[in-house]
């Protein structure tokens, strides 16, 4: 597996390197209005993206980033790479960030392989995108889809993938990433670019977590129905209706069914004829 995975230093092509450099006003403001368009249209065409989309705010990275990435609270964009785009391109960037965020992708890696986990998610997000019609794959890149992967998880995808790994050519398969996917550790002061993101703690983490989820379930309401995609309708359910482990469900039934509690600060009268000191119930606790 080793000789096949890992030649490559990032995690996407390096196609759009030339990309990266100072910032142009006018051209980041050309870009901006496309993806303030391309935010507006979604939230007509596509409500649930377009709610989320608008929950990530808007942030310049010309200097870091080639394409587009997301930490989950900010969308980073290159100003040329959103030029390069029309407004229904722009709208599938914008919801194929808004589901790695959903997803939660960064947090469920785990130990697997980065870069095939990466791949994975790209085949899952687009599957979701091109099943609810929101915007068209971008032509600059030859976005990763396959039908067969259609409503399946990223954990399914990566395992799937992992059968055949000595038959895939991983660095093809990454040329087709159309983000920079971002590490959860990864830390932005590395390179002194002060507007990438920084390393959250797990509290911070954490907390977006929770903001996310939030945003997720007030999204969805104002969906229509069908305009949810399977994965988000499964997650919706963990987050309404979470299922309790049945260890914890048994003790909560056991400490439910005790009605009473004893202490020796109050001693049993029932005791005395035994030679023997025994608890008596909690005032107030006794039936």
């Amino acid at each position: 597996m080793s000789a096949v995975i890992g030649k490559k230093k990032s995690n996407k092509s390096d196609k759009f390197d030339n990309l990266i450099g100072p910032t142009d006003p006018k051209v980041d403001a050309k870009a901006r209005d496309q993806l303030i368009s391309a935010r507006v249209a979604l939230l007509f065409k596509n409500a649930f993206f377009g709610n989320l989309a608008t929950n990530l705010k808007l942030v310049n990275a010309d200097e870091w980033c080639s394409t587009a990435a997301t930490d989950g609270r900010y969308f980073y964009y290159n100003s040329r790479f959103i030029c390069m785009l029309d407004t229904k391109e722009v709208e599938f960037l914008f919801g194929h960030e808004v589901l790695h965020v959903v997803y939660d992708h960064m947090g469920r890696r785990g130990d697997r392989h980065p870069k095939m986990f990466n791949v994975a998610n790209d085949y899952a997000v687009n599957a979701d995108l091109r099943r609810h019609k929101v915007g068209q794959f971008i032509t600059t890149v030859p976005c990763l889809y396959e039908a067969k992967y259609d409503g399946k998880s990223s954990e399914f995808i990566y395992d799937d993938l992992m059968k055949n790994v000595q038959q895939i050519d991983l660095d093809e398969l990454l040329e087709q990433l159309i983000d920079e996917h971002m590490d959860a550790d990864s830390d932005g002061d590395s390179d002194g670019n002060t507007n990438r993101p920084k390393k959250m703690s797990d509290t911070e983490r954490e907390q977006l977590r929770q903001e996310i989820k939030q945003n997720i379930l007030n999204a969805s309401k104002a969906a229509g129905a069908g305009d949810i995609p399977k994965g988000v309708e499964r997650l919706i359910g963990e987050v309404t209706n979470p299922t309790m482990p049945w260890r914890e469900l048994i003790q909560t039934n056991l400490t439910s069914a005790i009605k009473n509690d004893y202490s020796f600060s109050k001693p049993s009268r029932r005791s005395w004829h035994m030679d023997a000191i025994m608890p008596g119930m909690i005032p107030g606790e006794e039936i």
